[in-house]
């Protein structure tokens, strides 16, 4: 794979008959950056071994051959070309300045670029400090020009034959399809040197985004024809509508989205915000923009580099039905979600993401190994497919005496007719119609007598079928480089490591078949939300910013919306505690209801089962005794399963739906899902299936199971309450939500206002 040989000419500075809007103008130098006709390489040198040597050598290792402007005041000349004192000599304007210069003369240079008319830079150096990544952005900025960096390596548009980094980088890079965006510089050149199957069509090192952010770079690759597959190392979101826009762009062309994030520790965030200058994101929030649009999370470098291989090899995973008598040979994996499933078999369902009885097979030379696969499938939730009766006929017809069908699958017995034996499994297997895809588990270690069986295999069967075919080696290390090389040069992928190779092919089995992007706004169970005038009631922000709002208030607000709550009457002495409880009818429930305290269970502001008058008065005054005399005498609800839902404002994506263990479990057991708002009642069901608590939702023991459809209702009510919140809240929460066989009952909540 090699470099698009085409010479790319400076971009056109066309008449318009009105100014363009600024996202136009922002678009348009983005696009003068990574497809530069002309690179002014400020601090270029001559000096070997120097940054500015190594800049001027990449720079012109650029196959489209891009006009070359030295500029250093040291050198008339450098190999032969003239070297101009400053950017104000140049003959003409640059499309691109990189600035291989210190710390210390940035801003001036930086500010010579805009002057004479440079459409877009590249900061290599730190930026060390606030006070002069402030002042870069904004020369920037006020000059429309795209900017990498600071702190980066640059970029290599490999579709359009431009290298802007001050790096010695593999020459050519290979083409492909993956177009990768990073803030990590390592992870640039490690993923640039990596002898895997992955080519390019652009790589991006974006450092930490003064300007142009992680958004702009997937919005100009989602434009190339040839970006098939994305690839994003990120630590913070910055521009998160327009990072959301393109997301829903690739999701709409169904171009597969692979996220590896950092940050999600309190140790983690505070080296990221010291590594980029930004804060990093929450862990909730990347987990909710996963679940919008459909985006593959990978946990380390090399379930990334295993995920990137297998979607870069192009072939796609779709199970058939049972019963169509065809094996399905391309496409997207189906899915298949029942309510009325047991909440451990939804869950495993919705994280394999593909029909209950599909999954992927696997071909071993070991039957421990393959023991050992099939416990790391348990563990990660990968599925191996329910093979038919035809196809255990068949296995059986071809294996040795002793070995039994079936998958994973165990085919090593007299060790004769390898590559046959090998290929023939891997063909019947990828024949079934319940497999998405095959993989030979082997370790593909160098044969010291020179046989090839094992490539050989991979490759029959790879030309025999059009499902995914991969080589699914253990240990990384002993992975023979030639048959390797051999079969990634033949397009089939080879999975260096079980965990990471396994979770690839989980990931490559749920594409295509999630709920993208968002769901229209769920209306509010049948009720018309109150306007705007109940909700300024309701939220007493201008009297009191960032005082939280609890209590009757807020449980009528609740179902108002369609959320059922415990009936709850506010009482500031005993009589009117009494007449409340009277009208409720005993046995009651007596909360604290003053100011400040948020949490009444820990403060000992929650008395349950009070049975009468004499129970009341008794627990009446020794609750305003020691917390003071308001308080809420409510309704006695039926035991159940505790939740805890909720709004959390994260500072990059606004609101997130959260729902959990609620109770006294919430932060016991940091049992949770979050997603981006509007919730719908099916996704509600999603998030409910992914939680551990849900085995308790579905019957424990015994206990009838709770009521699915109306938690559900509930957090799509909730979630149309936080499209008319909006920017007024900063997070809600409604714990415990007991729910039962009989519905989900909100009987205590707690919001919390934006200061104003």
């Amino acid at each position: 794979m090699t470099h698009t040989e085409e010479r790319i000419p400076r971009p056109a500075r066309q008449r318009r008959a009105g100014p363009p809007s600024p996202a136009s103008r922002e678009r348009q130098s983005v696009t003068a950056m990574l497809e530069a006709g002309s690179v002014a390489l400020v601090g270029a040198s001559g000096r070997p071994g120097s940054f500015g040597q190594r800049m001027v050598t990449e720079v012109s290792r650029s196959p489209s051959r891009p006009e070359i402007y030295l500029v250093n005041p040291r050198y008339a000349e450098i190999g032969g070309r003239p070297c101009y004192p400053t950017l104000a000599d140049l003959p003409r304007p640059a499309d691109l300045v990189l600035l291989g210069v210190p710390d210390a003369v940035l801003e001036d240079q930086l500010a010579l670029a805009a002057q004479a008319g440079a459409r877009a830079a590249v900061i290599f150096g730190s930026a060390h400090g606030e006070r002069l990544r402030a002042s870069l952005a904004r020369i920037a900025a006020d000059a429309g020009m795209a900017l990498c960096g600071a702190g980066c390596m640059g970029f290599v548009n490999v579709a359009r034959g431009l290298r802007a980094i001050g790096y010695l980088e593999p020459d050519p890079l290979p083409a492909g399809p993956v177009a990768l965006v990073t803030h990590s510089g390592s992870i640039f050149s490690a993923m640039l040197r990596a002898r895997r199957a992955i080519g390019y069509t652009i790589a991006v090192s974006a450092g930490q985004e003064l300007v142009t952010a992680a958004a702009d770079y997937l919005e100009y690759a989602l434009g190339l024809p040839q970006t098939r597959v994305i690839a994003l190392v990120l630590e913070a979101i910055r521009k998160p509508d327009a990072l959301r826009r393109a997301l829903g762009r690739a999701a709409e062309r169904d171009i597969p989205v692979v996220l590896l994030t950092a940050g999600a520790s309190t140790a983690g965030r505070a080296l990221v915000t010291a590594h980029s200058g930004a804060l990093a994101a929450a862990d909730g929030c990347w987990e909710a923009l996963a679940r919008a649009y459909g985006l593959h999370r990978v946990g380390d470098m090399a379930e990334l580099t295993d995920t990137l291989e297998l979607f870069a090899a192009g072939r796609r995973a779709r199970p058939a039905a049972r019963g169509t008598g065809e094996a399905s040979r391309t496409g997207e994996a189906s899915r298949t979600a029942e309510a009325s499933r047991t909440a451990e078999a939804s869950r495993t369902a919705e994280a394999s993401g593909i029909a209950e009885a599909s999954g992927i097979a696997t071909v071993h030379d070991s039957g421990l190994e393959r023991a050992h696969a099939a416990d790391l499938a348990d563990e990660l939730g990968v599925p191996f497919a329910k093979l038919g009766e035809p196809t255990l006929a068949a296995l059986a017809g071809i294996l040795d005496p002793g070995l039994e069908p079936g998958n994973p699958l165990d085919v090593w017995g007299t060790g004769a007719d390898t590559r046959e034996l090998l290929g023939a499994s891997l063909r019947l297997l990828a024949d079934d119609p319940a497999v998405t895809a095959v993989a030979l588990a082997v370790d593909l270690v160098p044969e010291l007598d020179g046989d090839r069986s094992y490539p050989l295999a991979a490759l029959d069967a790879a030309a025999a079928t059009g499902k995914p075919v991969a080589v699914l080696a253990g240990i990384p290390a002993a992975v023979d480089p030639e048959a390797a090389a051999q079969l990634r040069a033949s397009g089939v992928p080879v999975l260096e490591g079980m965990r990471s190779g396994l979770l690839a092919l989980r990931h490559l089995a749920e594409h295509g078949s999630r709920v993208t992007g968002t769901p229209e706004r769920p209306g509010p169970g049948g009720v018309t939300p109150p306007g705007p005038g109940r909700l300024a009631a309701a939220l007493p922000a201008a009297a009191a910013p960032g005082q939280p709002v609890t209590g009757a208030p807020l449980l009528a607000l609740l179902r108002e919306y369609g959320i059922a709550t415990a009936r709850a009457e506010p009482a500031a002495g005993l009589p009117e505690a009494l007449a409340a409880a009277e009208a409720i009818g005993y046995p009651v429930v007596l909360k604290t209801d003053e100011p400040g305290i948020a949490h009444k269970t820990e403060a000992g502001g929650v008395l349950l089962g009070i049975a009468g008058p004499e129970a009341l008065a008794d627990a009446y005054a020794g609750m305003a005794g020691r917390l003071g005399p308001r308080v809420l005498v409510c309704q006695s609800v039926p035991a159940g399963v505790e939740l805890s839902i909720g709004l959390s404002r994260d500072p990059a994506l606004g609101l997130l739906i959260v729902v959990g263990a609620g109770g006294t479990l919430v932060e016991l057991l940091a049992d949770r899902a979050v997603a981006l708002p509007p919730v719908g009642a099916e996704q509600a069901i999603e998030l409910l299936g992914g939680l551990r608590v849900s085995r308790l939702l579905a019957g424990a023991r015994g206990a009838p199971a709770a009521d699915i459809g109306a938690i559900a209702g509930a957090v799509a009510a909730l979630s149309g309450l936080a499209a008319d919140l909006g920017e007024r809240v900063e997070a809600l929460d409604i714990n415990p939500l007991i729910c039962g066989p009989s519905g989900a009952v909100a009987v205590d909540a707690l919001l919390l206002p934006r200061d104003a």
